[in-house]
């Protein structure tokens, strides 16, 4: 049945909001495919920051996936297609207790040993990553921020892609996988 009615906002003149019209989307568009990933601001507000200042920055256009690992993940944003690594900006504090899990489809920041040295590499999971998760007293994680919300297909292409040993580093695309930008979507 349809109603004929009119809502409040209607009748007062106010536009309305799509129920997402918060919620922040990126576009990575690649050599292999367009990815978009849906950002989670509420659970993790400094790590969403800080990945938003790099897309704006342009940061991430020209950066490699530059480690691919079938069944578990594929990382990237920090390093040129010669293997060089871009200057960051300080590293932020890491927000793995957010209650958000490393599953199919989130993307996390990657991060050295230290809990907080998180710049601008991330990773999208490929599997359900337990031993990534944060656990109370006993494992610092990492930080989940956002999710694939198209392009999973993308994902699992790039995933599937031959590596090898480039400049000391083990599981890199033998053909470059680029990322050519990263762009907000408005």
């Amino acid at each position: 049945m349809v109603s004929n009615e009119r809502t409040e906002d209607q009748a007062a003149g106010r536009k309305q909001q799509p129920a997402d019209a918060g919620i922040k989307k990126v576009r990575l568009e690649t050599t292999k495919g367009e990815i978009i990933i849906e950002l989670d601001e509420e659970k993790a507000p400094i790590t969403v920051a800080n990945f938003l200042r790099y897309a704006e920055e342009g940061f991430y256009d020209g950066t490699i996936f530059h480690r691919v690992i079938k069944n578990f993940m594929i990382q990237g944003g920090g390093l040129t297609a010669d293997m060089q690594s871009k200057p960051t900006h300080p590293a932020i504090i890491n927000e793995a207790s957010n209650g958000q899990k490393n599953n199919r489809r989130k993307i996390a920041m990657a991060r050295t040993a230290n809990p907080n040295s998180a710049t601008s590499q991330f990773y999208i999971n490929l599997v359900e990553n337990e031993n990534l998760n944060f656990i109370k007293g006993r494992e610092h994680g990492y930080c989940v921020f956002g999710e694939v919300i198209k392009g999973m297909d993308v994902v699992d292409a790039i995933a599937n892609v031959k590596t090898t040993i480039r400049n000391g580093m083990q599981d890199v695309p033998v053909e470059l996988v680029i990322i050519k930008s990263a762009k907000l979507l408005r």
